[in-house]
């Protein structure tokens, strides 16, 4: 099996429009969740992480000035897909791997897609083409970026962007494409603000991920985009990153609900640092899902003691962006992996006290510290689960 390395990224959160920029908002303690009063998303006021409209326009004129994308082809381009787009050209603006190199592959990770255009849905007598469905989505953007292939579309709840990138990563491994773009990204709309809230899951304020006094969760719109390659000379980075292991399990418990005593999560993690090769007391970091509703919180933590993972220093980013859906697996991947290349642990914004019944080693002050193996865990509706681990090259 071939090893696969972590290329060029971007990010683009209410904190930015570059990984960079998203890392020194985060390293400074700044939080993009806001509480918006929006009545087309509900009649009372939401907390949640929104990306600036007039900054994704501005944006995304750049990248169509900047890409090989004919505006001539552009058809009603929905906010989803103007985040994609910026997000792709971003990652591979200086990158020499071509989407129409029959080696590469777009592989895209979304829950919802276009569903805030769910009310403009083509009749018989409206040719308008919505691209509701998300494999139409995908297929249009693998057209304005001349993709060689067809697209492939992970949808997997909130593992999505995970999934994607270990669906990426064993694609390469296995030979059958020698590079893989992998993008994720969701909105927050009215069906899915209005779906949260149904569950009592939304916190009235930013989230607290573990707190003791943690309310729920926020929702966030983002999008990242990550270039996975076996040939490490298309990383771009003196200090590349490799993917080691990842795996996948269900818990089939409930609908929305995690298992209560995280044997699921467990038996993902187990397997990805198997698959690894790495021992508990050889990782440096866990970015956990942690997402403050008090079900996931407390089933992680005890997964993760049940790894015996309790001292490995562990943090949660949503508490700067947001629950990015789909997108959020992979963009908590990019900013580890940008961890290991910076030497960095970042702060986990909003805890205080402990709030779960196996205290975990939450991350209190950013630290300066060598970072060379890092676990990624990911949980969603359904009960599907996910963890991967990175590291660096000489791991």
């Amino acid at each position: 099996m071939r090893r696969v390395y972590f290329g060029a990224d971007n990010i683009i959160t209410s904190l930015g429009f570059s990984t960079e920029e998203n890392a020194e908002n985060i390293y400074n303690g700044i939080t993009g969740i806001k509480v918006f009063e929006n009545l087309d998303l509900y009649p009372s006021p939401v907390a949640f992480s929104s990306i600036n409209t007039h900054d994704l326009e501005s944006h995304f004129s750049e990248t169509l000035k900047k890409s090989c994308i004919s505006a001539s082809e552009i058809r009603n381009l929905s906010r989803l897909e103007k985040m994609f787009l910026t997000s792709i050209a971003g990652a591979l603006q200086n990158s020499p791997v071509d989407l129409s190199d029959p080696r590469t592959i777009l592989i895209i990770s979304t829950t919802k897609g276009n569903i805030d255009q769910i009310d403009h849905r083509p009749s018989k007598i409206d040719n308008r083409q919505s691209r509701l469905r998300l494999w139409e989505m995908a297929g249009y953007i693998a057209k304005l970026l001349h993709c060689y292939h067809v697209p492939l579309v992970v949808s997997n709840a909130c593992t999505s962007g995970s999934v994607a990138t270990m669906l990426g990563a064993r694609l390469i491994a296995s030979g059958l494409y020698d590079h893989a773009i992998v993008t994720g990204g969701d909105i927050v709309s009215e069906f899915v603000v209005s779906g949260f809230n149904a569950f009592q899951a939304l916190s009235p304020a930013p989230c607290r991920p573990f707190d003791a006094d943690r309310t729920g969760l926020s929702l966030g719109e983002g999008c990242g985009t990550v270039l996975l390659t076996a040939d490490v000379s298309k990383t771009g980075t003196e200090k590349p990153v490799i993917y080691l292991g990842g795996a996948t399990s269900n818990d089939a418990n409930h609908i929305s609900g995690p298992s209560r005593d995280g044997e699921g999560l467990y038996l993902a993690i187990s397997a990805a640092m198997e698959e690894a090769g790495i021992k508990p007391g050889e990782l440096d970091f866990i970015s956990a899902h942690g997402t403050a509703t008090p079900y996931n919180d407390e089933m992680e933590s005890l997964a993760l003691a049940w790894a015996g993972l309790e001292k490995v220093p562990v943090n949660s980013f949503k508490g700067y962006i947001g629950h990015t859906l789909g997108a959020a697996g992979l963009i908590e991947i990019i900013l580890s992996a940008y961890s290991i290349k910076n030497d960095i642990l970042f702060k986990s914004i909003g805890y205080e006290n402990n709030g779960v019944s196996r205290p975990l080693n939450i991350i209190k002050e950013n630290k300066n510290t060598p970072v060379r193996t890092v676990l990624k865990t990911a949980s969603g509706f359904g009960g599907c689960n996910a963890a991967a681990v990175i590291g660096e090259i000489n791991v």
